[in-house]
């Protein structure tokens, strides 16, 4: 028998008592003493570290390494920039894997890749088959150079974080990586992993400092975990493990890569890698997959089976190659399978906690016929006998982080329970009950912090539902008509006349030529303005199928963006894809390294000249900052680009002014902005330009117009445009007061909390904030529990995830705004003490509730608008007409 090599963390192993097998040619751990079961349950719950230092490493360099690599592999490493990992196989020129594999570029001149540790001496010959076309390429086998270890589950950041000495953890995204310095072990580090964690990291050293490294994480807190438990981790996952899900099948052909499911990540069919090893096979392959979840099985024998998950749930447990029956006709065979632990929950939605109980389940992956879709009832042969098994989406979900949750077929099913319409009269009485106790709670006993919300004036929300709450007033200029505007319906004489006083408004309060006022919200104004980039960058041909913008530059939403002004938003539909990395065509502001909240704008003129963007993007949801308007329009016309400056002031369009930002006066194109949030309207949108009728982008605002109306509202929901009109006209009058006083309190309070012991983010130097946001971090994880723990004592806020946070699940930091009780009379008194009342929940676990209604009950009569009577009894008219 060969040797079996040993991993530099061999001695590790034996010193924790692990059960050795081999594995690979390797002798491996399968387990500790505390088993696979509770190894598998520690990574879900805490953070398990794994041995990998068996997986092959081979190190790609020289001038014709990406040329080589894209030859030899599916994905476009053409794609990858310095930081960034990708997911890969190794194809065979029939279209299935020799191996899948990771990519990963640390540095600028040379790859990375992983390989599985049973194929690295195949990989290895594999890929010298094909050097020979590639003059200049250096291929190392660095598998005994470095150590690699794996830390996989929700604590595992945490406690990379307390380790840290230099350097920073990769940005929150699947794929990135970063170099750092663990307790003077220097350390590349990568998020990526097998076991479907959202919370993943891969660690690699050289193997001097190996062992250094595996006592370091374990005396952190990890946990080691073997072989065994990082199967079933990885099978929950749904993951793909070769010589199961890919490489041979049973009868002796390969199983096609596109049967695994990400191959619709792994494979790239992008022109950059030109003719690679399997390209035309995979074509074909990537057709059928295409055709096949349109529900067109006309290709399928290019793709006759799929991987997908397979849960029982009959009793048994499913292994490797059990056949898998419908309806008596056989359709398949499991690859993987086995009985896996899970952590069984308690609570719905973000409140969804574990219970400490633990529970077990009969999963499997089938590759199965590939016809057939979710939710298929099918049988499992286990000696000798069918049980009963169900096609499912999945078996655990990793998109709310920190956590990975299992998902059981029952939970998946719908409610088909259909009304008593007997009930309906007891139901509406409670419906009008349960709304006059939330509006009497959240008005007269709540203090509001969540930064995107307004209280409207009694006559705002009067005139919301007068008469033409239920009308149409469709309109649009016809030409022919010298551009008056025509209305498609009658009675609407009286809305012509608010629309076009609200538009006047709005171009007083803005300070601009130009106001579309009939979007409905903030979301679709940007839509609006998206649509109509569209139109315009196409206007000279309007035969061909129209372009997409070539590059868009915004901030990220892990960095604050707004959600409608990403790929995943609004934008989706208008950016094109970026050729060499074959994502979105999105550049990002970068932001400054003490101060993630604030836009660097030094760095932005080199990204400026080499993307060109055609449409830039200002604006955020979780905004402390001016945004640099000024700085980036003078850069843009010293640099000649032909770019649209917008701002989406969602958030602070009721700052707009000289106490914040004049965003034309600065050099904005466009503005849009949400009007309920700073400003004092009902929820609706808004879009407003300056440019005359001679300028020559007046073609985009006709766009704009055109996009609004037909393009994107019929019934633009005259009530709330009538309380908008009101609306502006109270900005209008009180703008100065309000907005100098909603930023003093910003201040105020921003320094109460901080003096109160809270952690305060943003620069102290500049009062932590510029707008009337302020923002608390309240520990890693912990802002939806410290949001719910405010509201049980009647203050509401909202929990975000910070910059070096994965998602809102994730969110340690809690978003607050002063602008609505500014509104209610609030000073920078009330605002220290409001901070102290934080402070009690917050670190002191006191529950105020009743001195916070007591609180609010000072702040209930609105100021910043026109006094009751001031109308001469006009009020009591409009109620007595609803």
């Amino acid at each position: 028998m060969t040797e079996l090599h040993r991993t530099p963390f061999f001695s590790c192993h034996r010193q924790a008592g692990a059960r050795l097998v081999a594995f690979g040619g390797w002798e491996m751990p399968l387990e500790y003493p505390p088993g696979i079961v509770a190894e598998h349950l520690a990574t879900r719950k805490g953070a398990g570290l794994f041995d990998v230092s068996h997986m092959g490493r081979f190190v790609i360099g020289g001038d014709d390494a990406l040329r080589f690599l894209q030859h030899v592999l599916t994905n476009n490493a053409a794609a990858l920039s310095v930081g960034e990992a990708q997911y890969t196989m190794i194809p065979t020129p029939g279209g299935g894997a020799v191996d899948d594999a990771y990519l990963y570029r640390f540095e600028q001149d040379s790859y990375l890749l992983v390989v599985n540790a049973a194929n690295r001496t195949r990989d290895w010959h594999h890929f010298q088959t094909h050097l020979e076309p590639f003059r200049d390429v250096s291929l190392h086998d660095a598998t005994f150079d470095r150590a690699m270890l794996s830390l996989q589950g929700p604590s595992s950041k945490t406690l990379l974080t307390g380790l840290l000495e230099e350097g920073d953890v990769p940005e929150p995204m699947r794929n990135a990586l970063s170099e750092v310095t663990l307790k003077g072990v220097p350390v590349q580090l990568a998020r990526t992993g097998y076991t479907g964690e959202p919370l993943c990291f891969e660690l690699f050293c050289d193997t001097a400092h190996a062992e250094t490294l595996w006592t370091m994480l374990l005396e952190a807190g990890a946990e080691p975990v073997g072989l065994g438990a990082r199967d079933t981790l990885r099978l929950e996952a749904g993951l793909p493990l070769y010589g199961h899900e890919l490489g041979p099948d049973p009868d002796g052909g390969e199983i096609p890569v596109f049967a695994c499911p990400l191959a619709r990540f792994a494979v790239s069919l992008s022109p950059l890698k030109g003719d690679f090893v399997g390209r035309e096979a995979l074509t074909r392959q990537q057709q059928a997959f295409s055709r096949i979840v349109a529900g067109d099985t006309s290709l399928q024998g290019d793709l006759p089976r799929m991987a997908q998950p397979l849960a029982l749930t009959g009793k048994g447990i499913a292994r490797q190659g059990c056949r898998v029956f419908r309806r008596g006709a056989p359709v398949g065979y499991v690859s993987s399978g086995t009985m896996v632990p899970y952590w069984v929950m308690d609570g719905e939605g973000i409140r969804t906690r574990f219970t400490g109980e633990k529970g077990r389940r009969a999963i499997c992956i089938a590759m199965v016929d590939s016809d057939l879709r979710e939710g298929a009832a099918l049988e499992v042969e286990i000696r000798g006998k069918r049980i009963d098994a169900v096609l499912v989406p999945c078996h655990m979900r990793s998109d709310a982080p920190p956590y990975a949750r299992p998902i059981a077929p029952d939970t998946l099913k719908g409610d088909d329970a259909q009304d008593d319409v007997g009930e309906a009269p007891r139901k509406i009485r409670a419906l009008m009950a349960e709304a006059a106790d939330n509006t009497d709670w959240r008005q007269g006993a709540c203090i509001n912090l969540i930064p995107s919300e307004q209280s409207v004036s009694p006559m705002v929300k009067l005139l919301s539902v007068m008469d033409p709450a239920g009308r149409y007033a469709e309109h649009k200029k016809v030409a022919a008509l010298k551009d008056a505007e025509v209305f498609y319906y009658q009675g609407t004489d009286f809305i012509a006349r608010v629309e076009a006083q609200l538009e006047g408004e709005m171009r007083a309060f803005m300070g601009c030529s130009q106001a579309e006022t009939r979007v409905i919200s903030g979301q679709m104004a940007n839509t609006a303005v998206f649509s109509a980039m569209v139109d315009h960058l196409n206007r000279a041909d309007r035969k061909a199928e129209p372009r997409r913008m070539r590059r868009v530059m915004n901030h990220h939403i892990i960095k604050g963006g707004h959600l409608s002004a990403q790929p995943m938003g609004a934008l989706r539909d208008f950016i094109a894809r970026d050729p060499r990395t074959e994502k979105p065509a999105v550049v990002h502001f970068p932001v400054l390294a003490d101060n993630p909240y604030k836009v660097d704008v030094d760095a932005c003129r080199w990204l400026l000249e080499t993307e060109k963007p055609e449409l830039i993007i200002f604006g955020k949801s979780m905004v402390l900052h001016k945004e640099p308007v000024r700085e980036i329009r003078a850069m843009v016309d010293e640099l000649g680009l032909d770019a649209v400056l917008m701002y989406d002031m969602a958030h602070v369009l009721g700052l707009v002014g000289p106490w914040f930002q004049e965003p034309f006066a600065e050099g904005a194109d466009l503005v849009t902005g949400s009007t309920h949030k700073t400003f004092f309207g009902p929820q609706r949108g808004v879009i407003t330009a300056d440019m005359a009728e001679d300028d020559p982008r007046f073609s985009l605002w006709e766009a704009i117009t055109r996009r609004t109306f037909p393009g994107s509202v019929s019934n633009h929901h005259l009530g709330t445009l009538l309380g908008l009109c009101a609306a502006a006209m109270e900005m209008n009058a009180f703008k100065q007061t309000y907005q100098k006083k909603v930023l003093e309190n910003a201040r105020s309070f921003a320094r109460a909390l901080a003096d109160c012991g809270l952690e305060v983010a943003g620069d102290p130097a500049a009062g932590y904030t510029e707008t009337h946001q302020v923002i608390i971090k309240v520990g890693y994880a912990k802002g939806p529990e410290a949001a719910r723990h405010l509201e049980e004592n009647n203050i509401l806020v909202n929990y975000q995830a910070a910059p070096e946070e994965e998602g809102f699940t994730a969110s340690g930091a809690l978003r607050t705004g002063v602008q609505e009780m500014t509104r209610f009379g609030m000073e920078k008194e009330d605002f220290s003490a409001l901070a102290e009342l934080m402070a009690d929940v917050l670190i002191n676990g006191k529950n105020v509730r009743d001195e916070v209604a007591a609180f609010r009950g000072r702040f209930r009569q609105m100021r910043y608008c026109f006094r009751h009577e001031e109308f001469d009894g006009l009020l009591e008219r409009l109620h007595q007409l609803i």
